[in-house]
């Protein structure tokens, strides 16, 4: 994932006054994420405020800086939520089908986390993209072992299918207008969902040999 190329100074880290140390911490850093997670997806890395993230989770700005270190320790805190969050839609068990249902169930209901991928695309200078992720190789190589077990036709590059899908999937939260204009159906309707849903598995299905 993209960091933006962007590195914030910390505040010194400094324990939290005695009232927010008396609250349970885990149920403090969720809030705190879940804040954060709709700051970033609204404002991108570079416009989202501390301040504002501290508001919307009811808590002081020390203990986000407590917990997280930086807005840049924060940011990576919710990458690696998301990780943990898509994992169990992509379990190998699952069709390639099934598992493109999932990961457009996830961008539907987490709308902001679709929108921070859209805002680091915006803003990607590419300079920290030299290093391979493991996350994405590891899709690859996934992709790659359904392809040897016949999930997919022999001639697909799993790497590019692998950005199709993907686009697809983000495709009513990103652009949720176009979805419109093509089909009539606003991006955030059952209807559409459904109907949405419904073709991505047939397409899919069509990529097997």
């Amino acid at each position: 994932m993209i960091m933006l190329g962007l590195i914030v100074m910390s505040q010194p880290r400094r324990s939290p006054r005695g009232q927010d140390r008396k609250r349970d911490p885990e149920r403090t850093r969720e809030r705190i994420l879940d804040a954060a997670v709709v700051e970033f997806g609204e404002h991108g890395f570079a416009g989202a405020r501390i301040s504002a993230i501290a508001g919307r989770a009811g808590v002081n700005e020390q203990l986000i800086s407590y917990y997280f270190d930086s807005k840049e320790g924060l940011y990576r805190t919710l990458q690696e939520r998301w990780r943990l969050t898509s994992a169990d839609a992509s379990r190998p068990e699952l069709s390639i089908a099934e598992v493109v249902a999932a990961f457009l169930r996830l961008s539907v209901e987490q709308r902001s986390f679709a929108r921070l991928l859209a805002w680091e695309g915006l803003a990607d200078s590419g300079t920290d993209l030299a290093d391979p992720d493991p996350y994405f190789t590891d899709m690859v190589e996934e992709l790659r072992r359904r392809q040897h077990a016949g999930e997919l036709a022999v001639d697909l590059d799993p790497a590019y299918v692998l950005l199709m899908l993907f686009a697809a999937a983000l495709a009513p939260t990103v652009i949720p207008q176009i979805a419109r204009r093509f089909t009539g159906l606003a991006a955030d309707s059952p209807e559409f969902q459904t109907a949405y849903a419904d073709q991505l598995r047939r397409i899919v299905e069509r990529l097997a040999d």
